[in-house]
């Protein structure tokens, strides 16, 4: 019989760490119903498996992500998710992040912080982290005329649809919504792109002349990927440095630096905590017998806290060696945005933070939530 362990929705949406380690510690593969998915939940099994896509497919025909947002790369396979891949790197490459973007996500922070200048108490995720991301991603989609909030909305509805596994129709209007949304300035900006092309997202699939659907699918993707989860890094980093005074002054002191605190911070509490796929041959495999047609989960938030791989798993330590991390993925679906994150985030978004209030401090309780996308609800700080 194959092993099984149920959960309870909510708890598991405050935190799913102690059922996770308990799967983790039960078998390789458990079957959890609550999810009607099969979680693999160690680190290294993840790690091989991930790149078996002739068994765990990305392609998810009925699946969240593609019945409301469109069958974007991150759901496909091979030589088709290959060519998208290749369509929009020049976008997203390192060089593009450091020649392009990386000035334009400076000024638009100093602008951010300029805002808060006389600010006291503030909310660092809606202050902060929201527009800091939303401004990066309006020059990297391309979708300059959307307002901030709208871009962190969309996002939010749409991470909320992918996660809707319990059906709630009312998440399910609000995705629909948002991708209907983010479709009508989709084409409010394509005629100026196609008079005048650059380095955005939407440029460059115009550009090679890649299928508007599947244009309009990627963009929803980044948007989906490129909003809440940098947002929640930036937020959560300063919680945990904040909350952790000796892992800040390691970066104080120049023994670690915002770079170490954001990778540990990712395996930590990882943002992305699960990725889906679908099985696409019959085959035992991690002493389980998987069918044609059924779910399973990478869950990446509790791989990353695996005893196997990790000393101290549950512990925030900036000086550790995150090089086993999974947090961007393990497999041909590692994050396309990586380079623009790590810059946005390691480079600027935390460090001219804690430059420009020396002595910022939290100031009430943070609250955690989330299991397939996971990170702080708001995080109240005095800035000084």
């Amino acid at each position: 019989m194959p092993h099984q362990y149920s959960i309870d929705h909510q708890a598991f949406w405050q935190d799913p760490y102690p059922d996770l380690k308990q799967v983790q510690a039960m078998a390789p593969a458990v079957e959890v119903p609550e999810l009607d998915a099969v979680l693999i939940t160690r680190r290294d099994d993840i790690f091989v498996q991930e790149k078996r896509i002739e068994v765990f497919s990305s392609r998810q025909p009925g699946g969240l992500m593609t019945s409301l947002m469109g069958e974007n790369m991150m759901r496909k396979d091979g030589a088709e998710h290959l060519t998208e891949k290749k369509v929009v790197f020049p976008s997203l490459s390192p060089k593009t992040v450091r020649e392009v973007w990386t000035s334009q996500f400076e000024a638009a922070t100093d602008r951010v912080l300029e805002s808060l200048s006389d600010t006291r108490d503030c909310d660092l995720m809606r202050d902060y982290a929201m527009p800091v991301c939303a401004e990066a991603l309006k020059v990297i989609t391309g979708l300059t005329e959307m307002p901030l909030h709208e871009m962190d909305r969309v996002s939010q509805h749409m991470l909320d649809g992918c996660a809707n596994y319990t059906g709630d129709p009312d998440i399910e209007a609000r995705c629909h919504a948002a991708t209907a949304y983010i479709d009508e300035h989709i084409d409010r900006m394509v005629p100026g792109l196609k008079s005048k092309p650059d380095c955005s997202l939407l440029s460059v699939q115009l550009e090679s002349g890649l299928h508007i659907d599947s244009i309009r699918a990627n963009v929803k993707l980044a948007i989906s990927g490129g909003q809440n989860e940098p947002r929640d890094a930036i937020t959560g980093t300063v919680w945990a440095l904040l909350s952790h005074p000796e892992q800040l002054q390691l970066i104080a002191s120049g023994q670690a630096n915002y770079a170490d605190a954001f990778a540990e911070y990712a395996r930590w509490m990882s943002p992305v905590g699960m990725s889906p796929r679908q099985i696409a041959r019959p085959e035992r495999v991690l002493d389980y017998d998987f069918v044609e047609g059924q779910r399973v989960f990478f869950m990446f938030g509790i791989a990353n806290r695996d005893p196997r791989v990790f000393d101290d798993p549950d512990d925030f330590i900036i000086s550790r060696n995150t090089s086993k991390s999974i947090a961007f993925g393990a497999g041909p679906h590692f994050c396309a945005g990586a380079a623009a994150s790590k810059t946005l985030i390691s480079d600027i978004a935390l460090p001219k933070l804690f430059e420009r209030f020396p002595n910022i401090q939290l100031d009430g309780d943070v609250e955690i939530g989330g299991w397939a996308f996971r990170g702080p609800l708001a995080v109240p700080v005095t800035l000084q």
